[in-house]
């Protein structure tokens, strides 16, 4: 299962830092490091998990933060560094996988990711992992979506292809093809956390985990997406999660 997810992200490397360039010389750079900056603070070492081909970790340099990147795939980190690189930003990237991170506890002052816990097959023990890598004062911040939650609620799937056309017609370009997208939807069938309703379940799970604070936004779309963006993830609008360790 690792390397089927492994592959499918190292296949997607070149179209998804296409994607995350676009995003970089649009209006989506301000309101990323916006949010960031309002449920972070100033002046924190950061660990940016599932960096992709490095967005967050380019924006939160810029800002000023100590990044460190990590992803599963090499393919992503050969982007994310070349990415870094023509920004003028340094990050210290590590290839690892995201569950399992051998890094010092109580190391760093935030973790951050975007669509990433989706991924997750065991993400009640990666959500561990991460509250023990955090300072005392340390937050978590979570952006995703119920990605394929479609996939066990048919009445969603009728809506999401309604969606997708309609966006479509918009002008919206999903940068995927067929082959992509279906084996996407075999990866999810077989992760966890598409047969739960989030981000309820995240909130149960980290107050278990030991979080003390959770702030949830349930749909930061019109922060975040362009209006053609908005029509294709009507049903799965992303959300935000600021879990606070003290």
């Amino acid at each position: 299962m690792e390397e089927e997810i492994i592959k499918y992200w190292n296949n997607r490397a070149n179209t998804y830092s296409k994607m995350i360039n676009e995003d970089m010389n649009s209006f989506k750079r301000e309101a990323w490091s916006n949010i960031i900056k309002d449920k972070a603070g100033d002046n924190v070492k950061v660990l940016d998990i599932g960096t992709g081909p490095g967005f967050f970790a380019i924006i939160m340099s810029q800002m000023g933060y100590d990044v460190t990147a990590v992803d599963c795939s090499s393919s992503m980190l050969k982007e994310a560094k070349v990415n870094s690189k023509i920004a003028g930003v340094k990050v210290k990237f590590m290839k690892s996988d995201v569950e399992n991170l051998d890094l010092p506890i109580e190391s760093f002052d935030l973790i951050v990711n975007r669509n990433v816990t989706w991924t997750l097959k065991e993400p009640v023990k990666a959500y561990k992992n991460w509250f023990n890598l955090l300072k005392k004062s340390g937050r978590l911040l979570i952006f995703d979506a119920n990605w394929y939650l479609r996939l066990a609620k048919p009445e969603l799937e009728k809506e999401y292809k309604e969606d997708i056309k309609w966006a479509i017609d918009m002008g919206y370009d999903c940068k995927t093809n067929e082959k992509q997208r279906s084996k996407c939807r075999d990866i999810a069938r077989n992760l966890p956390l598409t047969y739960e309703l989030r981000p309820q379940w995240d909130k149960k799970v980290l107050t278990q985990c030991g979080f003390k604070k959770i702030i949830i936004e349930e749909d930061i779309s019109d922060e975040i997406y362009t209006k053609e963006e908005k029509a294709a993830y009507r049903t799965t609008p992303m959300f935000s999660i600021c879990a606070c360790k003290h």
